[in-house]
């Protein structure tokens, strides 16, 4: 029995992403759940298969209240894995859609890593400034921020922006002390250096595919490639705790 239901979920899943262009994933809230469950569709119809496929744990709700959304402080950083084009007004309409909000208070953005051989510079981050500029003007972002820029190319954007970074991360794992002309320009222009840990590449190509390729064996998904990983934080801004954090991936079939 078991057997039978595997090969009908893989058969599913098949047929869904054969059909698919868009494919999403929403973990829920991490705050209060151990390990991620996975709950597969009923067996599809022809009236069921969408171009954008959209998977959510049901039991973990994130919406905010109006009520309550004075008092928490929404927070996002957006890992994009393309150059050029980015979908940076997809993923930030998906975060406000799934915390039930109209703007996230600030959204720090990760641009992927430039090529072979190259170094990052201003303008391999210009287009997803420009975007992001965008969504600050339509009120869906309230601030903006870097990622790992040292002092040159975070006075280089600061310099260029119309809309000015409020923050700029840097990581532990490269830097145990903040550099002194970093910590000084940022000090004069009123940016505010933080930390994280993460990895260069949040989630790389081939372990996304690798993840479907496991839900749906057999099934030729070279074809979808990841678009952007985005992380948001929900935190109380009188107790300072995170009231709930989670993830939102994108990816697109790069064939029709």
């Amino acid at each position: 029995m078991d057997s039978q239901n595997t090969t009908n979920t893989n058969t599913e899943a098949k047929m869904l992403l054969s059909h698919a262009k868009t494919f999403r994933l929403h973990t829920g809230n991490l705050v209060n759940r151990s390990r991620l469950k996975k709950k597969c569709p009923g067996s599809p119809s022809e009236e069921d298969l969408t171009d954008t496929l959209e998977f959510s744990i049901p039991e973990a709700t994130d919406a905010i209240t109006p009520e309550e959304r004075e008092e928490l402080k929404v927070s996002v950083k957006l890992f994009l894995h393309e150059s050029g084009q980015s979908s940076i007004k997809d993923a930030v309409e998906m975060a406000c859609q799934t915390l039930a909000v109209s703007q996230l208070d600030s959204v720090i953005i990760a641009p992927p890593g430039p090529s072979d051989g190259d170094s990052q510079s201003l303008a391999h981050l210009q287009p997803a400034w420009e975007e992001l500029e965008a969504l600050v003007r339509s009120k869906q972002i309230a601030a903006i921020g870097t990622s790992d820029l040292d002092k040159d190319l975070l006075e280089q954007l600061y310099k260029w922006a119309q809309i000015k970074p409020s923050s700029n991360q840097v990581n532990l794992a490269s830097c145990c002390v903040m550099p002194p002309d970093l910590t000084a320009f940022a000090k004069e222009f009123d940016i505010q250096l933080l930390t994280h840990n993460d990895p260069k590449e949040l989630i790389s190509a081939d372990t996304f595919q690798e993840a479907v390729r496991a839900g749906a064996q057999d099934l030729n998904i070279g074809d979808w490639r990841l678009e952007w990983v985005l992380r948001y934080n929900v935190i109380v801004k009188s107790r300072g705790i995170i009231k709930s954090k989670g993830y939102l991936v994108s990816a697109k079939k790069t064939s029709t």
